[in-house]
């Protein structure tokens, strides 16, 4: 047997949690010694200590922790409950990140206001292009939208790419079409193909029309990061006596699936005089 002490210390938890759960009957002690009080626990009770710290850390309420352990949760259904928890938190943790990401792209936006260099911006006309696309619905323009719809998007696109015999003529390209009255915008993944390319049924082949005039910028890094290289098309735009039209394509020039910090883009946003 162990004392209290003892048994904490192989549980790695605190004498203080020990006591609370003997006082609340979820983990009593094997012994409790009647003169002195002293609480002895046995090793086959780390068992249910670690059932116990990992419900909590699933979440749940001390209460519902004796619930589940009452009804005899197996071995298999306490696994299958902290690989679903694990997996949500992963989840958790890569969203976070992400919006980690754009609060400190926010605040270099901010420190830099009225000192963002405008000379990356090149004027010039976009030439039509024969492309294969698949499009679906994102609830607004905003990088947390788009960024879950347009990521399967082209995961399908190019499947149906390998097994239609087809191939990619030029760079990915993506557009965004607004939806009347709505946020909501269509998410087009598209890819150049070549000018004689006939889609097959499950994918749709089209002529996307140039632009006249196109206010463009590269962009390095991911596309979290996107909105800094935007701000600067924009004040590029409002200094040069332009007015923007529509929302800007998105040309990726250089991709590694495993370091969006590799990722090269170029953003060609439709322009025309401001008198116009």
């Amino acid at each position: 047997m162990f004392s209290i002490g003892e048994f904490g210390v192989l549980g790695r938890v605190s004498v203080r949690m020990l006591r609370h759960y003997d006082a609340i009957g979820l983990l009593r002690p094997a012994v409790t010694d009647p003169a002195t009080g002293y609480r002895f626990y046995q090793a086959d009770q780390l068992r249910r200590l670690n059932r116990v710290v990992a419900l909590k850390d699933l979440g749940l309420k001390l209460e519902q922790v004796a619930d589940i352990l009452d009804e005899k949760v197996t071995t298999a259904e306490m696994l299958g409950m902290l690989r679903l928890r694990r997996a949500q938190l992963e989840a958790q943790l890569s969203a976070d990140a992400t919006r980690l990401l754009r609060v400190e792209t926010r605040l270099r936006m901010i420190e830099e206001e009225g000192h963002m260099p405008t000379e990356d911006v090149v004027l010039k006309r976009i030439a039509p292009a024969r492309v294969a696309e698949l499009s679906a619905p994102a609830a607004s323009y905003e990088g947390t939208d788009v960024g879950p719809v347009i990521g399967p998007l082209y995961t399908e696109m190019w499947r149906r790419l390998e097994a239609a015999g087809l191939r990619p003529s030029g760079a990915p390209i993506a557009y965004y079409v607004p939806l009347p009255d709505t946020p909501e915008v269509t998410v087009h993944a598209a890819v150049e193909v070549a000018a004689d390319t006939a889609g097959p049924d499950d994918l749709e082949v089209l002529d996307l029309p140039g632009i006249e005039t196109a206010a463009t910028i590269v962009h390095r890094g991911s596309m979290d990061e996107a909105d800094r290289s935007m701000q600067i098309l924009a004040r590029w735009i409002d200094d040069n006596g332009y007015r923007p039209v529509g929302h800007a394509r998105e040309v990726c020039l250089e991709f590694d699936p495993q370091e969006p910090a590799n990722w090269v883009h170029e953003f060609q946003l439709e322009v025309v005089a401001r008198s116009a």
